[in-house]
């Protein structure tokens, strides 16, 4: 029986092997990357990003606020990225730390808005999740030591459309587990009461927690090659508190991408290579996870199935991508 590789993107062989791409067919896939940048670049709906991507070196459109970004400005940005960070715990015990090419580490994914409630062997009720079920969960993650981690598995429904519910799924993580915290599609504008938050668990020290910040944050740009207003306000708000964001793509090939693998990852990266170098201009360091939900696309069905053999063929790919850059990776789907 081959032994099981602790290290993600450590070559290794046991027996058997997989190779999704050869060195030569990354370079292509980069390659093809840097010419969507330029042509037709990305839709940036944030006034202050569009400055920020113009101060920074790239070819702005102030009617359309279509932003080309030049290759050296990307080269630039993979330079100053980092490739290897620290998810902070609440104690050192629980301290994750992210690298290109560094241990596979596992977290809950989300977000759900729905439970399972047990009645009787067998016999189950689905029900709305709720801020109770939030940090049931989170003392469940905190139990299980495979789990690295905290990401917000389910929403707090009973807060539904009024201001108050986001805040309520990031105190509840933040108060109710010992690990870090991944906060799954952040409110743009309420990353400074996230921040206050933060500041106030390690005792209104802000350089402390500015330094060791135990809240990370997930966003997903909008298929194909855009960055709404609320994706670029966590990319900018996150470097300037030393939050690691984690930019995550979820298009859909045959959806919103190319039908075809290596189509579909050329969108993938052109979307999640604008939302670092958007991170890297604000500020050079800022921790970025290299993310991807990108799967397939069900023609029949109209969905994105998760659990599809393309998001593994994918996500190998997305893993190479990584690594190639010298970048953390996240990806969705177990």
């Amino acid at each position: 029986m081959a032994k099981c590789n602790a290290f993600a993107g450590t070559y290794s062989l046991n027996g058997i092997g997989f190779e999704l791409f050869t060195k030569d067919e990354l370079k292509a896939i980069h390659e093809a990357t840097l010419d969507v940048l330029m042509d037709p670049g990305i839709k940036v709906e944030n006034d202050e990003a569009v400055r920020i991507f113009k101060e920074g070196g790239c070819i702005v459109d102030e009617k359309t606020n279509i932003v080309k970004i030049p290759e050296y400005v990307v080269r630039r940005a993979l330079q100053t990225a980092p490739s290897r960070f620290t998810l902070w715990g609440h104690d050192k015990a629980h301290n994750t730390v992210m690298e290109c090419g560094g241990k596979v580490h596992w977290t809950c994914f989300g977000t759900g808005v729905k439970v399972c409630k047990y009645v009787s062997e067998g016999k189950y009720n689905t029900v709305d999740s709720r801020e109770a079920d939030i940090a049931e969960i989170a003392k469940l993650c905190d139990w299980a030591e495979n789990i690295d981690y905290f990401s917000l598995p389910v929403s707090a429904r009973e807060y539904a459309g009024c201001g108050s519910q986001d805040m309520h799924e990031v105190f509840t993580p933040l108060t109710s587990t010992r690990k870090h915290y991944h906060d799954i599609d952040p409110v743009g504008p309420n990353i400074e009461y996230y921040w206050e938050l933060i500041t106030t668990l390690y005792g209104g020290d802000e350089e402390e927690a500015r330094k060791k910040p135990i809240m990370s944050m997930l966003l997903c740009p909008t298929s194909p090659l855009e960055l709404c207003d609320n994706a670029c306000q966590v990319i900018i708000k996150g470097a300037r508190y030393n939050m690691p964001v984690n930019v995550l793509s979820m298009a859909m090939s045959g959806g919103s991408a190319s039908v075809y693998l290596a189509g579909t990852l050329v969108t993938h990266n052109a979307e999640v290579l604008a939302g670092i170098v958007l991170g890297q201009l604000t500020v050079p360091g800022a921790p970025n996870f290299y993310g991807s939900s990108t799967t397939t696309f069900d023609l029949k069905k109209g969905t994105a199935p998760v659990g599809s053999p393309e998001l593994g063929l994918i996500s190998a790919g997305v893993s190479k991508l990584a690594k190639f850059y010298g970048l953390p990776a996240f990806v969705a789907g177990a």
